[in-house]
């Protein structure tokens, strides 16, 4: 597919997805959503990616959001792909890992977008907030439910009804940026975090990532330890030869060799 205003690589079982409008603050319109819809769609259905970065363009911005000038010009909102907003928040079958490398704005969507990976590397300059109820909006990607979860009810909600604009010390502080790193080091920060990811066996680290979102959605602990042996990718690790690989290079003192299967 031929992209407008996202662009797309894959290399080494990674697959880096760009937000291309740094013109605007890689504010999302219709075209993007779609667009972001088909590169996700592609991700996750290629066994032979293990994990995907998603960054924005330029020096200033992550996302903004939604394009608001947009959508006034067509005088009628955003129709949101199958997966939901930006193509991902409601993609809640992905296990395999998100990576969110956030420097400048990210704020509304892009803040939303952002808080649907598992991972957040931020940059001082970076900024985070949901200030659609200053406009007379709501949040409604996701990220009033994901950010009360990811850092407490009080915390976000301090956050959620003053539509704040926090920077990214305070956002570590609170809970929901991973890592710090410096503009100029986003790049090697990327590469650290995508490398001891890869290090682990790709079934494993989907089981795991699926059996934790999973178990937060379980009544209890003990309904989540019974239960995770049921979870798809949980018994897809099970039966892979890589669990049977992981053993033996452990036994043989050698490195192992994943094949994610």
């Amino acid at each position: 597919m031929t992209y407008d205003f996202i662009t797309v690589s894959s290399a080494n079982h990674v697959t880096r997805i760009t937000l291309n409008r740094p013109e605007v603050l890689n504010a999302i319109n219709q075209q993007m959503h779609d667009e972001l819809q088909a590169a996700f769609d592609t991700f996750a259905h290629d066994d032979g990616q293990y994990l995907c970065v998603i960054a924005g363009a330029g020096e200033r911005a992550f996302s903004a959001g939604s394009d608001l000038k947009a959508i006034a010009q067509a005088g009628k909102p955003n129709v949101y792909p199958k997966s939901g907003y930006a193509g991902l928040i409601e993609r809640f079958d992905l296990d395999k890992p998100l990576i969110a490398a956030v420097d400048g704005v990210a704020v509304g969507g892009g803040f939303e977008l952002a808080l649907a990976c598992d991972i957040i590397l931020a940059t001082p300059r970076s900024r985070f907030g949901l200030p659609e109820p200053l406009v007379g909006a709501v949040a409604l990607g996701g990220g009033m439910h994901r950010l009360a979860r990811q850092v407490g009810l009080k915390q976000a909600m301090g956050l959620i009804l003053t539509g704040d604009i926090i920077d990214a010390g305070e956002a570590y502080r609170m809970g929901f940026v991973t890592a710090l790193v410096e503009p100029a080091g986003m790049e090697a920060g990327i590469d650290d975090w995508c490398a001891r990811i890869l290090r682990c066996a790709p079934l494993s680290i989907r089981a795991s990532k699926q059996t934790v979102m999973r178990g937060l959605d379980e009544p209890g602990l003990e309904a989540a330890m019974a239960r995770q042996a049921s979870y798809p990718a949980f018994k897809a690790w099970l039966a892979s030869g890589d669990r049977i690989e992981g053993a033996a290079a452990f036994a043989g003192k050698r490195p192992p060799q994943w094949k994610g299967c």
